[in-house]
């Protein structure tokens, strides 16, 4: 049994050695990397990354890909900073559960082409992604909105763990940084313990055969970009009480970012393979060595080379495994 369970999850405990590895490496250069303030700092950074990568793990189980998650976050915190303050001014949970369903409504507008005219799914949500941007900065507002409901803002300055520094300032770990924990668990158990979850496994394992056993696609579908866009939703209201502004176009450009973090926690990009330990692996490493840039003062744009390699190497694998893999992921 144990062996079993050593292969079956060879990937993710490969992904915690290396990980284990480089922190130990990068505080041998620079100690401070293990302070307890950049520590918080990494679970901080993690958190926006993270709510995005679950929801396109979701998605690349399913066997499709989104493009639109960041016009989505960025439409929903932009609308609900800034177009209700008056509704909003007391209460964050109102304010994220607002973001929530305006990035659902938004999820299942791709949802509904992608089922109902069979359309490939790169095809739409990148389609969608320029309608929902082009929307926003049309009809409501291009201005960065500084005056953030308070609801938010007290969001914002909570904190866990608080402890005092060196210097005589305060640190403390993000109550935000629950909602990822939230969020991971939720799909987790989605995916183990319901029958909706082994609907996604099989929808992007085999799609016809998932048909033959029951399943309905189609709800299934709408169920995969519904929880996407709410995940969305959430992550874009956590940026805006993060930098205390709504900015339209922050979050533009994380795309890559985030299917870099998914595939390589070891999600197939084909569809039907994947775990959420893998990718809260795959942040975490990404984050990690993000930070490790910075504190090393290595300039930033080496990042993107490296989100281009894990791509590049990712994909290339998955063609290897399955040279069918690609063309499914263009047309389904």
């Amino acid at each position: 049994m144990k062996r079993l369970w050593t292969t079956r999850y060879r990937h993710e405990l490969s992904l915690a050695a290396v990980l284990v590895l480089l922190a130990v490496a990068i505080a041998v250069v620079n100690p401070a990397f293990l302070s307890l303030s950049n520590l918080f700092d990494l679970c901080k950074s993690s958190t926006v990354l993270g709510i995005f990568a679950l929801g396109v793990f979701i998605v690349l189980l399913s066997g499709g890909i989104d493009i639109s998650f960041t016009a989505i976050a960025a439409f929903s915190m932009y609308a609900t900073s800034s177009a209700l303050p008056s509704v909003l001014s007391g209460s964050a949970a109102v304010a994220f559960l607002c973001a929530g369903c305006i990035g659902l409504l938004l999820g299942l507008f791709n949802a509904f082409f992608i089922s109902s005219y069979r359309l490939p799914t790169l095809i739409v949500t990148l389609d969608s992604a320029s309608v929902f941007r082009g929307f926003l900065l049309g009809f409501i507002g291009t201005r960065i909105v500084t005056n953030l409901p308070s609801g938010m803002v007290e969001f914002s300055k909570q904190s866990l763990f608080e402890t005092s520094l060196p210097d005589g300032g305060r640190t403390g770990l993000s109550v935000s940084f629950l909602l990822f924990i939230a969020a991971a668990a939720a799909v987790w158990a989605m995916l183990r313990y319901t029958m909706l979850g082994k609907g996604i496994r099989a929808l992007g394992g085999n799609a016809e055969a998932a048909r033959r056993v029951g399943f309905n696609l189609g709800r299934v579908q709408f169920f995969v970009y519904g929880l996407v866009g709410f995940l969305s939703g959430v992550a874009g209201l956590i940026h805006a009480c993060t930098m205390r502004n709504a900015n339209p176009f922050d979050l533009v450009g994380m795309e890559l970012t985030v299917i870099a973090a998914v595939v390589l926690g070891g999600a197939d990009i084909a569809g039907g393979r994947g775990t959420v330990a893998g990718t809260l692996l795959g942040v975490a490493l990404l984050v990690t060595i993000n930070n490790s840039l910075i504190l090393l003062n290595v300039p930033s744009y080496w990042q993107n080379v490296l989100v281009g390699l894990v791509i590049i190497v990712s994909t290339g694998l998955t063609a290897h495994r399955n040279p069918r893999a690609l063309r499914g992921v263009i047309v389904g």
